[in-house]
């Protein structure tokens, strides 16, 4: 592995590592998600539907970062990232635009983890561009390759 891979790895496992205590928090107590993760529940009302449903889709995106994570395969790690930003840019933006209910301190410490959390996949996606990222399926790119080369 190279060097300049091991940020990606670690940032992919801290990302999935996030996304699946998310999920799994929303999605099995999601009162408890609410009412002690900072800054839910500033933007009430309580609707265990959503917090349901945000928590099913940290998941799903888990699995994604997670595999990702352990293939650190090309497509699989940017389609990760990627997934991730879709996710996380309206995210920061929305909450941008609607700190009516936060005190200063609050806002401040929501959009820095947002910022944060836009940030670090767009970095992450970075580190991809034009680089090879270890694939762990060494001999389907042998068949691959000897295809190619009887074509």
């Amino acid at each position: 592995m190279k060097l300049t891979n091991i940020p990606l790895r670690v940032g992919l496992w801290l990302l999935t590592l996030v996304e699946l205590a998310v999920g799994v928090v929303a999605t099995l107590t999601p009162r408890v998600f609410y009412d002690h993760v900072p800054w839910v529940s500033l933007e009430p009302p309580y609707s265990e539907h959503l917090m349901r449903d945000y928590g099913a889709m940290n998941l799903a995106l888990g699995l994604l970062s997670l595999v990702a994570a352990i293939t650190m395969d090309r497509l699989m790690v940017r389609t990760a990232l990627v997934a991730y930003l879709i996710f996380a840019l309206p995210h920061l933006l929305f909450h941008l635009t609607h700190h009516q209910h936060y005190t200063a301190a609050a806002a401040i410490g929501e959009t820095t983890v947002l910022v944060v959390a836009a940030l670090l996949p767009a970095a992450l996606l970075f580190l991809t561009r034009g680089r090879a990222v270890p694939r762990s399926d060494k001999p389907h790119r042998a068949r691959r390759s000897a295809v190619q080369r009887s074509g």
